[in-house]
């Protein structure tokens, strides 16, 4: 993979490639895994420790090697053992319960599962006799020139007896060419034994094929994406142009929602009913309303009510949560803060650190000065405020529930409910200037 990140936690649609492994073992066995691992990649370990058990191959000596080291902390009660690699996230649950149907219908020692190969390059043969039992499974490294011609290889999937299992592992020579342990090597094992030893020939569909390198990972997701998205589709969303919308699969999306191409929907968002998310919109595990559009925006960790309307280009970032039938418009950014219900942050502002109450008006170039260097600080604007264009909130400041600031305002101090200022710094407004904030205060008072 030529990265630092071990291969088996590079994401497919947003998950590890190895949580697909784990859910289909899980699937067919009813057992919790448990995943060989080697002391250099304890991140393997960190990732899955909630929901897999481990044990440690000190020294990388093949398949064999590995499958020791999981027979040392596996209970010696486990009466059958399903052997997979961590690389092969397209594995089917209902094709490790039918290699193991298999394997207690013969009452075989092992079945392992094979595939004939347009290219075999780099895999293990197959080698059967001319009834077509398997006598052997040979290693590229260790084939004859005519033994690689041989198009069936091994797939990297196995059932075993547990016991028998427990008895030949040990027996299993190293190879003379690298001296690795063969996990293959006990089919040969296994005729020696008089037990049964098959392999299931499948269809190469693609399900069987390990990820080695950025193409083959690119070439694996493009697969579940359009797995994802033909499901979606069939549940009643619609998708302008399904190739270039993403989700991953642990997002989740209601019926009757619009998706519009290049759009985005990752890791734990959830979108509701009738809402249309625009072209270019990017949302990271957030949460999104019914009756809402969304354009050409980046919603990340946020949450959003009903029949709200954002962008294009607005920001929400971490901890931004936007009340019903809020209204945010184009380049505008909320951090950690509320927008209540109703309320409009139409463009060019900032909200950091804010609660912001109902039906309140945020005025062009407003922003809250949240930071003073060393610290966060809150602002907070009641509701039916109205916040006049190019205001600047310097925080900690609280403006009352009615109350109005001039454009262009400094407010360093708070402004009590219903009261108008203006300036720099922001002062209590006289007749005149609150006449020419709100005329309409102003013949009312």
């Amino acid at each position: 993979m030529r990265s630092r990140l071990p291969k088996v936690l590079h994401p497919v649609c947003g998950v590890p490639m190895l949580q697909y492994v784990l859910d289909a073992a899980v699937s067919a066995t009813g057992s919790r895994p448990l995943v060989v691992v080697s002391p250099a990649v304890p991140e393997v370990r960190a990732a899955f420790e909630s929901v897999a058990d481990f044990a440690v191959q000190e020294q990388q000596r093949g398949t064999g090697d590995a499958v020791r080291a999981a027979l040392e902390v596996l209970p010696a009660t486990v009466r059958e053992v399903v052997v997979m690699s961590g690389d092969v996230p397209l594995v089917s649950a209902d094709l490790v319960t039918a290699l193991l149907g298999i394997r207690r219908e013969l009452d075989a020692a092992l079945v392992l599962a094979s595939v004939e190969a347009i290219d075999p390059t780099g895999l293990g043969r197959v080698l059967r006799d001319e009834e077509g039992t398997v006598l052997a499974i040979v290693e590229e490294k260790d084939a004859s020139e005519d033994e690689q011609e041989i198009h069936e290889i091994n797939a990297g999937l196995y059932a075993f007896d547990a016991r028998w299992l427990r008895r030949r592992l040990p027996d299993v020579p190293p190879s003379p060419t690298t001296g690795e342990l063969y996990l293959t090597h006990l089919v040969e094992l296994a005729r020696a034994d008089g037990e049964v030893a098959e392999a299931v020939m499948l269809p190469d569909d693609g399900s069987l094929t390990g990820i080695n390198d950025r193409v083959q990972l690119a070439e694996v997701e493009t697969i579940v994406r359009r797995a994802i998205n033909d499901a979606y589709m069939r549940e009643g969303v619609t998708m302008v142009d399904p190739a270039r919308v993403i989700i991953d699969t642990s997002a989740r999306i209601a019926e009757d929602v619009i998706l519009e191409p290049d759009v985005a929907i990752l890791g734990t968002s959830v979108v509701g009913r009738d809402t249309r998310i625009g072209a270019g919109t990017t949302l990271v595990d957030s949460t999104v309303g019914e009756r809402c559009l969304v354009r050409a925006s980046v919603l990340e960790s946020s949450t959003v009510g009903d029949d709200v309307r954002i962008g294009p280009f607005a920001h929400l970032r971490p901890g931004a949560r936007v009340g019903d039938g809020a209204e945010v418009g184009n380049y505008a950014e909320i951090k950690a803060a509320t927008l209540g219900a109703r309320s409009k942050q139409h463009h060019f502002s900032y909200l950091g650190d804010a609660e912001i109450g109902e039906d309140v008006n945020i005025g062009a170039g407003t922003i809250t000065a949240n930071y003073d260097g060393q610290r966060k600080h809150r602002t907070v604007i009641g509701d039916r405020a109205f916040i006049g264009s190019d205001t600047i909130l310097r925080a900690p400041v609280t403006v009352g529930e009615g109350g109005m600031t001039g454009a262009g305002a400094v407010v360093t101090h708070d402004v009590a409910p219903g009261q108008v200022v203006v300036g720099v710094p922001a002062r209590p407004a006289t007749r005149q200037q609150t006449a020419e904030v709100d005329p309409d205060r102003t013949r009312t008072t």
